[in-house]
């Protein structure tokens, strides 16, 4: 379609007429086609079915009672149990597709793909990590920095949430070696492994400073902003472009040396941490 209309912006007055001749041949011929009848209905109606067969064919429902019934058939395959919580992630039910994941490096005995299946665990606990109060992090860290409400504030950091999926992808990395897949598979997990690991430091460091920017004064801001410039800082040395990294690790730098404030729900200063100068 794109040639066509590269072609039609080329043309000159009397190309123009020449597609409008052509134009009219078409018709002519869709006239025609049109009064062949039956034909042209089989040929609608073989259409409808390849697109009625597609549809089936990526009926995520369908797969999972396949996966499920390769799994009584064949128990001690690690493969149809990492395919069944593949397609469990796909449909929201995490915790069913963790159970599986699971499931599948228990029956991983040689290892084989040990690597794609805690990549796969790594995605799952990845998305439950920023679906969490704390993916509202970004409305308060990379806004004003005299500003902030507590409405949509991380009041505490459990280090358990980043680092459990943090090394999924790291095993993911270390097994990689190993893995019985196409090369196709293997260049993808070596590729995303690595900047998922990039965007786990990099939403750990937002989620710390969005802490010491709550509200409540807790004794631990300066630190907990240090420990945030520390993981920024991988996240860079992971991917240099990462854009949203460089701009809250600049933001992180002036909070630590100019301090910040922050204020409650009617606007009134709450708390006053100084910099570092």
């Amino acid at each position: 379609m794109a040639e066509n209309e590269q072609d039609s912006d080329l043309q000159s007055d009397s190309g123009e007429e020449e597609n409008e001749a052509s134009q009219e041949q078409e018709t002519a011929e869709g006239e025609t086609s049109n009064e062949t009848g039956p034909e042209g209905e089989d040929a609608e109606l073989e259409g409808y079915e390849d697109e009625e067969e597609e549809e089936e064919e990526f009926d995520i429902e369908a797969q999972i009672e396949v996966f499920r019934a390769q799994i009584e058939e064949d128990p001690e395959n690690c493969i149809h149990y990492y395919n069944l919580g593949e397609a469990l992630s796909e449909i929201g039910d995490l915790e069913a597709a963790k159970m599986e994941y699971e499931n599948a490096l228990q029956y991983d005995v040689d290892g084989e793909y040990a690597s794609i299946i805690h990549f796969g665990l790594g995605e799952l606990r990845y998305h439950q990590l920023i679906q969490g109060i704390s993916s509202n992090v970004v409305k308060s860290s990379v806004g004003l920095l005299a500003a902030h409400k507590d409405k949509a504030t991380i009041t505490q950091v459990d280090d358990d949430d980043y680092k459990v999926p943090l090394e999924d992808y790291e095993s993911a990395i270390r097994e990689l070696p190993k893995l019985k897949a196409d090369e196709e598979i293997v260049e993808y997990v070596s590729k995303n492994a690595p900047l998922q690991i990039g965007n786990i430091y990099y939403k750990w460091a937002s989620d710390l400073l969005d802490k010491a920017r709550q509200v409540e004064k807790y004794g631990s801001e300066i630190k907990d902003a240090q420990t945030a410039l520390k993981y920024l800082k991988k996240t860079l040395e992971i991917d240099p472009n990462h854009s949203a990294a460089q701009l809250m690790l600049k933001l992180g730098k002036k909070m630590l040396a100019e301090g910040w404030k922050s204020y409650d729900e009617y606007g009134f200063e709450a708390k006053d941490i100084p910099g570092l100068g």
